[in-house]
């Protein structure tokens, strides 16, 4: 309770202690009156500054929820007066994250009680991510300034910075991608009942799944095995493992990589394209096997991006074909002998694998470093993969993927310089 206290108040409490003290020693009754009074003021204003009802209402408004890392986001402030006794001398202060800048601060010297008032300011996030702003708080003082109360007048609001998007234009050349048969055209043809694998029914079997042409044809119960997945679209791979990339902060090789993968997926959404986006380990975070389960989702693929966080493992693994059967385009850290290897066991060689190879020794001044892009470059080639090597952070996104695109057509590959 006494910690409500200022040091103006501490002070005037320890002097009437003293009096109080001198006067039961001195026997002086004048200065005992005294020093009750001293000792109870600083106490009854605690008490009512404590108990008072405060007449102010505040919440916090974010006019752009969602915006590009390094852009400026508008957040304002509607302050209102609700008590009967006017408010005064008012500082307000709203917290907000070392990433979105300095704590912004107020001093209102009245708050009107009808209509309120609108106070405005912006924040500029510099690392991509969920960001949470508030709470809003002031602090409340009496008269004398010998007590004070901080009161917390808004919650907390959500800012997600997202990735920036960089426009592309062009896609490769060939399959479901590009200027040859769409793949969702090719990949469906042929989905009819007769490729359908089917077997006998067990007990427990959804009745769902029966096979009911087969049923017929075979005179008992038949169900399908599994349902043919939805093949027309794209996997796209984020490699985050924070062994693979190089850099810190909004500078990072990782996050070059979640722009370019921010800036395909949505490429590809203006093309049509069904998107699956994963990471390394085949975590999803959007899209999946069916035509409208959030593959065309710009949104979607933002925030999950916004979200998505290094992950420590230090080498691919693949229990699975990575792509699931779909054509894939991976952006890559520094991928080892063994990480092309996992990458390449378990993918078909006649389906479509594309890959941006980070030179991440380039986003540290590095040169060389123990990793060689040219060489894995090298070794995804002879598995049938198109790869771009890009050799910096100053390699515009954009002028990579035309890379890419002219890769699926020239049959050397070229660096991204």
């Amino acid at each position: 309770m006494l910690s409500g206290l200022t040091i103006r108040g501490r002070c005037l409490l320890a002097a009437g202690v003293a009096a109080g003290l001198c006067a039961l020693v001195l026997d002086e009754r004048d200065l005992l009156r005294v020093s009750a009074f001293v000792i109870a003021l600083p106490l009854l204003a605690l008490l009512l500054a404590s108990r008072t009802r405060f007449g102010i209402a505040a919440r916090r408004h974010v006019v752009q929820p969602r915006v590009p890392v390094g852009t400026e986001a508008g957040i304002q402030l509607h302050v209102t007066g609700s008590g009967r006794l006017p408010v005064e001398g008012l500082v307000l202060e709203d917290n907000t994250p070392h990433a979105l800048g300095g704590r912004p601060r107020f001093r209102l010297d009245s708050v009107p009680r009808h209509g309120g008032t609108i106070l405005e300011y912006s924040v500029t996030p510099t690392l991509r991510g969920i960001h949470h702003i508030g709470p809003l708080r002031t602090r409340i003082n009496d008269p004398f300034g010998l007590s004070e109360f901080e009161r917390e007048l808004a919650g907390r609001s959500r800012l997600v910075a997202v990735p920036r998007v960089f426009q592309l234009t062009g896609l490769p050349a060939g399959s479901g991608l590009g200027t040859g048969d769409d793949g969702t055209t090719r990949l469906r043809s042929g989905h009819g009942d007769d490729d359908t694998m089917v077997r006998q029914y067990r007990h427990g079997d959804d009745i769902r799944r029966v096979h009911w042409k087969s049923t017929a044809r075979r005179d008992e119960l038949m169900v399908r095995v599994e349902e043919r997945p939805w093949h027309g679209g794209v996997t796209v791979l984020l490699d985050r493992r924070s062994a693979a990339h190089r850099g810190s902060g909004a500078r990072s090789s990782v996050e070059w990589a979640i722009s370019a993968v921010a800036s395909i997926c949505l490429h590809l959404h203006q093309t049509g394209q069904q998107v699956r986006l994963v990471t390394e380990d085949g975590q999803g975070l959007t899209g999946g096997t069916g035509p409208s389960d959030g593959g065309h989702d710009d949104d979607a693929v933002l925030d999950a991006l916004a979200a998505v966080r290094s992950s420590p493992q230090r080498d691919l693994v693949a229990t699975r074909d990575p792509g699931s059967g779909q054509e894939l385009i991976a952006v890559l850290g520094e991928t080892t002998t063994a990480a092309v290897a996992e990458l390449t066991k378990l993918r078909p060689q006649e389906t479509r694998s594309l890959a941006l190879l980070l030179d991440v020794g380039a986003w540290n001044g590095e040169n060389g470093g123990g990793f060689d892009p040219q060489q894995t470059a090298r070794r995804l080639r002879a598995a049938g993969w198109t790869v771009v090597v890009v050799d910096g952070p100053a390699v515009a996104i954009s002028d990579v993927w035309q890379r890419l695109c002219r890769e699926t057509t020239a049959p050397e590959s070229e660096v991204a310089t």
